[in-house]
């Protein structure tokens, strides 16, 4: 049996089966609270809820510390055997035009490390654009645009209610098309997984 995680990552626990790398602080982070609360409410059917620790949140600081961390958590994940999941939460910001963009910044750092295509594939990416805050916008007042930051969400409640709408309308199987860019393309990665996996 692999030990359980410290604070600051280490192998995965033999309960936990989705692995989840955010920027931020822990405790101080809204992204944290926005992914825990979708991964909940989603309740994928291949995750056997043998306790509340299937899913072990890792905020990572800026993204660059988050594409530092993802190749060693890819390696712990795959160890664990099973269908243990790596999923990635960051930011394109500026200096990425998008989601595929970041997802190859990503994969630089992972070829260097010796990962192969394959298992880098089966990484779950979710990028917004500049902040998760313009999706928690969209899902609360039903648009939002992604060239402006969105404004600063304080309230965890709030990133919990929009957590609990976007799953609703994934597992209603809502089209994306109305969604921003960013979480259009994220939304698309995460039925890719569920394809995968039933």
């Amino acid at each position: 049996m692999l030990a359980k995680p410290s604070q600051g990552g280490g192998p995965v626990a033999s309960r936990t089966q989705i692995v989840c790398l955010c920027e931020g602080k822990r405790g101080s982070s809204i992204d944290e609270v926005f992914i825990n609360r979708l991964i909940r409410t989603l309740n994928p059917k291949w995750i056997r809820q043998s306790g509340s620790n299937f899913i072990r949140m890792v905020p990572c600081g800026n993204r660059a510390d988050v594409i530092a961390k993802s190749t060693s958590e890819l390696e712990l994940c795959l160890n664990a055997g099973g269908d243990t999941t790596l999923m990635v939460s960051a930011d394109c910001d500026d200096d990425c035009a998008d989601g595929n963009a970041l997802r190859q910044r990503f994969w630089v750092e992972a070829e260097k490390r010796g990962i192969t295509r394959t298992d880098f594939d089966r990484i779950v990416f979710l990028f917004a654009k500049d902040r998760i805050e313009n999706w928690i916008e969209f899902l609360t007042a039903g648009e939002t645009d992604e060239s402006k930051e969105g404004k600063r969400v304080k309230d965890n409640s709030e990133a919990a209610i929009a957590a609990r709408k976007l799953a609703s309308l994934c597992l209603n199987g809502n089209p994306v098309e109305t969604m921003p860019p960013s979480l259009q393309w994220s939304c698309r990665n995460w039925r890719k997984l569920v394809e995968r996996m039933t």
